[in-house]
């Protein structure tokens, strides 16, 4: 008793190692700030006012807003619209299609883009950049608002259905505000995502600033046009990451009653439900079936075909060879982080939690361009390492890999290490026999995680990746790009087949264990 009260009522002075292990990824999150500033400064007033000034720039900043609200607006009202048939309605097959819904998050937006830009050169425009994103992002509004939808208590509405309010209002004024929490944060993480898209709106022939960031990068290597370029789309993507994040903090539902798990009976879809099945029958088939038809198509008859067949095994040693070590080094960098929020709250752990967050909505390409900048000017024999691109990696992921420990972490009570260290235990003794395996679950999905992202990731590894490497999302993307889509269609194929089945695993878990509630 006395060994309980004593730890609830002090705070436990945070470990030396374990402070300076969360300072690590603080210092990485800092390197894209300094570099704006640095180059910026460079640049000098009369260079800053007239980058700001030009019309390109104000054509790039039109470009990256439109469509960063088109994409976030129309995956708003589909996956609002998808959560709720799935999970209110009396939809038939309403289990199938509820994973059926998670699984365009399998295909990656530049393998999607690459499918539709090779149906017709009309899809190759803003508007239809913001048509074939909406439908290949729209899961990450969809799943928080469905699991928002599972949780609530049903006590509310039916409050105001006694009331004498009719199923429309009582959506608007009781359901979407109980929801609003998960979808600010699906809408936000959605915009955040659009304001950093590269390769999706490189084969679209969309641009935007972060095309511009890269073709500035190219043309004039290390320019300054391409730091004033990342500062504007820093000032644009932080308030987002910020808001994203703030919102995922909050992300919670409550229940009236203790446990209650009580449902709603399904409300009857009338004469809607023909065309609600003719909706989610289109919407696969325009987020799965075009892009897998068009790889078929493209694998069958292209005149390409085979090109890149012998550089298909470097590219699989290579997004191995980089994934694998990578997901071990962010979530090596992850856990202290985890640790300090859940074990030592204060302001030095709570900067270090949320500093990725902030991060993590910048587009990979300043952070490759921050590292290439500091990395010639400072560090030399770093440029051109994997080392280099291990720490984009960790600045990059770091929020995702943070989320998944995280949970582990606070389902393992800091008073079981206490009493093993009371029963003789040195700390590392107790940890690695208490708190690790319990934590294993964790650190496994959070590995798993960074292997999938790693392999998919694109902008950072197309600019930092040491010379003759290559992954099977950069070649997905320079075949692509070169209008070799026959070529490229092997490698995308097996980015999408390595997407899918976590993507299947995790939402057919998630719908059996919501059934058997």
């Amino acid at each position: 008793m006395t060994l309980a009260l004593a730890g609830a009522g002090q705070r436990r002075p945070q470990p030396v190692w374990l402070v300076a292990a969360a300072l690590v990824p603080v210092a990485l999150m800092c390197l894209p700030l300094v570099y704006v500033a640095l180059r910026s400064w460079q640049a000098g007033p009369s260079g800053i006012v007239a980058e700001l000034l030009r019309e390109r720039t104000l054509m790039l900043l039109l470009n990256t807003v439109a469509l960063a609200l088109g994409v976030t607006l129309g995956a708003c009202l589909i996956g609002v619209a998808v959560a709720w048939c799935v999970e209110r309605s009396d939809l038939p097959g309403r289990r199938w299609w509820r994973i059926a819904a998670s699984l365009p998050l399998a295909m990656p937006a530049f393998v999607a883009s690459y499918a539709w830009s090779s149906v017709h050169v009309a899809v190759q425009s803003l508007p239809g950049a913001i048509f074939v994103l909406t439908i290949v992002v729209y899961p990450l509004v969809f799943l928080p608002v469905a699991a928002a939808l599972r949780g609530m208590d049903p006590a509310f509405e039916d409050v105001a259905r006694s009331l004498g309010k009719g199923p429309w209002e009582t959506f608007v004024t009781v359901v979407l505000p109980q929801a609003w929490p998960a979808l600010g944060a699906g809408a936000l993480l959605v915009l955040t995502h659009m304001m950093a898209e590269f390769g999706a709106l490189s084969l679209l022939r969309v641009q935007t600033f972060t095309t511009a960031i890269f073709q500035s990068y190219e043309l004039q290597f290390d320019s300054a046009s391409a730091a004033l370029q990342s500062a504007v789309l820093m000032a644009l993507c932080l308030p987002a990451a910020w808001g994203e994040m703030r919102l995922r903090q909050r992300l919670h539902v409550a229940r009236a009653g203790r446990g209650s798990a009580r449902r709603l009976p399904p409300r009857p879809l009338g004469r809607m439900r023909l065309p609600a099945l003719a909706g989610f029958a289109l919407l696969l088939t325009l987020s799965l079936g075009v892009p897998f038809a068009m790889l078929a198509w493209w694998l069958a008859v292209g005149t390409s075909r085979g090109a890149g067949i012998a550089d298909l095994g470097p590219a699989i040693a290579g997004s191995l060879g980089l994934a694998l070590p990578g997901a071990v080094i962010v979530v090596a960098l992850a856990l202290p982080l985890a640790f300090a929020a859940v074990r030592h709250p204060g302001p030095l752990s709570r900067i270090a939690d949320r500093l990725p967050y902030i991060v993590h909505g910048l587009p990979g390409l300043v952070v490759a361009l921050a590292l290439v900048f500091l990395s010639i000017r400072y560090a030399r024999p770093l440029y051109q390492t994997a080392f280099l691109l291990f720490v984009a990696y960790a600045m990059l992921f770091l929020p995702l890999a943070q989320s998944a420990l995280r949970a582990s972490i606070e389902l393992v009570p800091p008073r079981l290490e206490e009493l093993a260290r009371g029963l003789g235990r040195n700390p590392f003794g107790a940890f690695a026999a208490v708190t690790a395996p319990n934590i294993m679950p964790g650190v496994g999905a959070a590995l798993a995680l960074m292997v999938l992202e790693i392999m998919r990731e694109l902008t950072a590894t197309l600019m930092l990746a040491p010379i003759g490497v290559t992954t099977l999302a950069t070649e997905v993307w320079s075949h692509g790009n070169d209008g070799q889509f026959a070529a490229a269609a092997p490698f995308a194929a097996l980015l999408v087949l390595v997407s899918a089945l976590p993507v299947y695993v995790f939402t057919r878990r998630s719908s059996e264990l919501y059934d058997l509630q």
